[in-house]
Order: structure tokens, then sequence, then C-alpha cells
């Protein structure tokens, strides 16, 4: 399956991206330089956006590349049940081009965080998380504005429609203010679309795709997003 790997200016783990996808079978991940707009997007099955600091965080994390031609195109795709997955970086920008509700913010800390955390995965089986229902995972994290946060409507029906797929953790799984590393509101390291098919998660499921990077956790998210393309 075609995967477009998006790289807008200031994107810097797009080789991460292809590199764990390339180990999957049946993964034919390719890279888009966000300035190809959407001829780049043409052949995709599913769109991948990597993290980094598009367009240098200028204004808001993700806010400047949200209204790239690329991105309107990635919004079209997705509202057409393409899956989507975006990572870190990729997360702030689909928040910011409205696909995903809420808003990620400076972490409670004011300091980038650059750690191993612990996630508790929703036991309602997603297209990215199956075969984890339940699990508590380790995937690491780096960002300064990871803070997630929504409306009170909004945080009511993702919880309702069981739209929160990754929580922070502790080792045993228990979601706590502790185990909160940025302030997300009850402890949200991920949300998915209405429809299901676009992922937003700050945690790097690329960065724990070997063992020798600490964890393969991370690798079952991607084969997931992977066969979610083939569908």
């Amino acid at each position: 399956m075609a995967i477009a790997v998006l790289r807008y200016p200031g994107t810097n783990n797009e080789e991460d991206v292809l590199r764990a996808l390339s180990v999957i079978e049946g993964a034919d991940p390719f890279l888009v330089p966000s300035r190809k707009g959407l001829a780049g997007l043409e052949k995709a099955d599913g769109i991948f956006i990597p993290g980094g600091f598009s367009y240098g965080d200028y204004l808001r994390a993700g806010a400047v590349a949200s209204v790239e031609t690329i991105t309107e195109g990635v919004r079209d795709l997705a509202e057409n049940g393409l899956p989507v997955i975006g990572i870190c970086n990729g997360f702030q920008i689909l928040a910011e081009m409205g696909l995903l509700p809420g808003a990620l913010l400076p972490n409670e800390s004011a300091h980038f965080i650059c750690k191993w955390v612990y996630l508790k995965v929703n036991g309602k089986t997603t297209l990215f998380t199956e075969g984890l229902e339940d699990a508590v995972i380790r995937l690491p994290i780096a960002h300064a504005e990871g803070n997630y946060y929504c409306s009170a409507e909004d945080l009511e029906t993702i919880n309702d429609e069981n739209r929160i797929p990754f929580r922070y953790c502790n080792e045993a799984g228990e979601i706590s203010d502790l185990s909160n590393p940025n302030g997300s509101i009850q402890n949200i390291a991920g949300v998915l679309s209405q429809k299901g098919n676009v992922l937003g998660l700050m945690p790097h499921p690329e960065r724990a795709s070997r063992q020798i990077l600490g964890s393969t956790d991370g690798l079952h998210i991607i084969e997931n997003f992977v066969r979610a393309t083939k569908c």
C-alpha cells in the first residue's frame, strides 16, 4: 500500500517513519515534500504526518502547516475515509486544521520534555489499536506543546464515543496526575476523529519500532495503520 509520509519545512522525523514503515509487509512508503501540493497525494492509500517543528512552530505549533495546500488535500482524503496518522507535530497540525478536536498547549512545566512514558490503551478496538486493547505500552515523547486541551463539550463527546485510545499512565497502568508528563486533560495522549480513521498521538511509535531502540510497542500501532490502508 502506498503511504505518503509528509515533510513540511522543519519536519525532522520523516526518516524515522520511513524506516519503521519499510519493514512492514505490504507497506510502500514514499516521501512527499509539502511543496508538491495535491499532486503529492494522488497515489496515497494512507497518510503519515511525522513530528518536528513545521515552519519553526511560528504562531503556534502546526498552525502554518495547517493552511498549506497539501494539508487541505489531507483533509479531503481523510473525510473520504483514508487512514491518517499524525505524530507529535503531526497531531498538532491535525488539531489546528480541525480534523481532530481540541488543541495542544505548552507543557504545564513550560519545559521541553524528552523521555519514555507509559500509555494505557483503551479496551475498545480501533483501526490503530487492534491487538493492544487494555495493554500498557511504552513509547517516547519529545515536545514542548503536548498539553492536550479541549472544551467540556468535546471532552464529553470523545469520551462517550470512545475516541481516546491512549492515556498517560504508570508502569502498572494506573492513570493519575503523577503519570501525566505535560498536563493533558484526563491524561489524554491521543485522539481519534469521529469516523475513527484519523489518529493524533503525541508519543512517537516510530521511535519504539525496533528492539535496539528500547521498545517495539510502537510497531504494533504502525502495523495497524498499514493494515487499515488495505481496507
